[in-house]
């Protein structure tokens, strides 16, 4: 009964908006603000106060619909030619000035929320317009790949963020899984072709390299041949930080890393009780930078083999989540809320992340998080073989 009952108030009241072209709350705003200007006028005796009856269309322009911003200019300028036929004395022409500078003042009202409705018209065109060029760099990665569970989200920072950088990509190779996690650094059309050159060299290498390490080389070759063919980086800042994961064929039970100046991904045990952060035996420079490094031997980025067993979770993710903050300014720490946690699978860890991060934080994101989370967990021997395709790779789509 009382859902019911709030359900037909709450149907009212838009039924109730649509008509009066009232828009988004705080809706009663104009009318305050009319209410404002007449109680001044009452109380403080022959002024007539137009400060109240100014605003009041221009909060309408901003909150309510074409209809609602002209119907309260309306109101304004009627109430402001009540007020000085009733109980101001003040000389004609300043009582005229003054209406006419309301009556003007709600024609500019209704300009400017018809600049304001097509601002966010624009807005909603370039968000889709990013979407689909998000979409169309890369699909998204399917649910299982060469025995194992794969789940993939990405997480805009705002409603309104251009293109970002952040990306993953997941290959079946004659040598194994092998996963991608990267951050290009800027946003924009210039990150969505960085990000293509890096998916791009990721999916070429991957197939022909037997070697991880030698995998992210080709990635950095690959990003220094597009910067000396078009005169200058295609990635805006200079580099991509990226770290690369591999479950070799014929041994799921164990692990491979490279790390290239990225934030180190997680392995969280199949009970919970137990989370490493997998750091490299050495740290090595973002892919763009490799230059820098000279002659430094041992400086891949490369971790020792990690066993993988089934029922643990391999999580993957952007700097999005680690630089998330809560409003004392202290950084998310996944590794510390993940702990004592157990999860049914990667999109259960990944669901519960994204939510975790955003309770952290009150959903104030300053940017983008990417997440590949992976699980060792076969499919019975009894269930019939699923077809898989040769490479799934996906870059900046909003979930998947």
């Amino acid at each position: 009964m009382d859902g019911d009952a709030r359900h037909g108030t709450g149907s009212s009241r838009d039924r109730m908006r649509a008509t009066w072209g009232i828009g988004r709350p705080p809706w009663l705003l104009p009318f305050g603000l009319i209410v404002l200007g007449v109680v001044i006028d009452l109380v403080i005796p022959g002024s007539l106060l137009v400060g109240a009856m100014f605003a009041a269309p221009m909060a309408a322009a901003a909150l309510w619909t074409a209809r609602g911003t002209l119907l309260t200019g309306a109101a304004s300028t009627v109430t402001v030619a009540a007020l000085v036929q009733w109980g101001n004395d003040l000389p004609w022409t300043e009582a005229a000035l003054r209406l006419t500078a309301v009556a003007a003042v709600s024609l500019l009202a209704v300009a400017v929320h018809g600049a304001l409705r097509r601002g966010d018209l624009r807005l909603a065109s370039a968000r889709r317009i990013a979407e689909a060029v998000q979409l169309a760099v890369l699909p998204v990665p399917p649910g299982r790949a060469g025995g194992l569970a794969l789940a993939a989200r990405y997480q805009a920072a705002h409603e309104g963020a251009r293109i970002g950088g952040d990306l993953y990509g997941v290959q079946r190779t004659p040598y194994g899984v092998r996963l991608l996690v990267g951050d290009v650094r800027g946003k924009g059309l210039k990150a969505v072709g960085a990000v293509t050159v890096v998916l791009g060299a990721f999916r070429e290498a991957a197939e022909t390299e037997p070697d991880l390490a030698a995998v992210a080389d080709r990635i950095e070759h690959a990003l220094a041949r597009e910067g000396r063919q078009g005169g200058e980086p295609v990635w805006p800042e200079g580099f991509v930080t990226a770290v690369l994961a591999e479950v070799p064929e014929g041994s799921p039970g164990s692990l491979r890393i490279v790390n290239r100046g990225h934030p180190p991904p997680l392995l969280l045990s199949a009970d919970g009780a137990s989370l490493r952060a997998l750091e490299p035996r050495s740290y090595a420079l973002p892919l763009g930078l490799g230059h820098l490094a000279g002659d430094a031997e041992g400086r891949d980025g490369r971790t020792e083999p990690v066993p993988f067993p089934p029922g643990s979770l391999l999580l993957l993710h952007t700097d999005g989540v680690t630089e998330a903050r809560n409003a004392e300014g202290v950084f998310y720490d996944p590794a510390a809320r993940l702990l004592g946690h157990r999860f049914a699978g990667p999109g259960a860890l990944l669901d519960a992340l994204v939510a975790d991060v955003k309770a952290y934080t009150g959903g104030r994101m300053d940017d983008d998080m990417a997440l590949l989370a992976v699980m060792c967990d076969p499919l019975p021997p009894s269930a019939p073989p699923r077809a898989e395709l040769s490479l799934w790779v996906t870059a900046g789509h909003p979930s998947a």
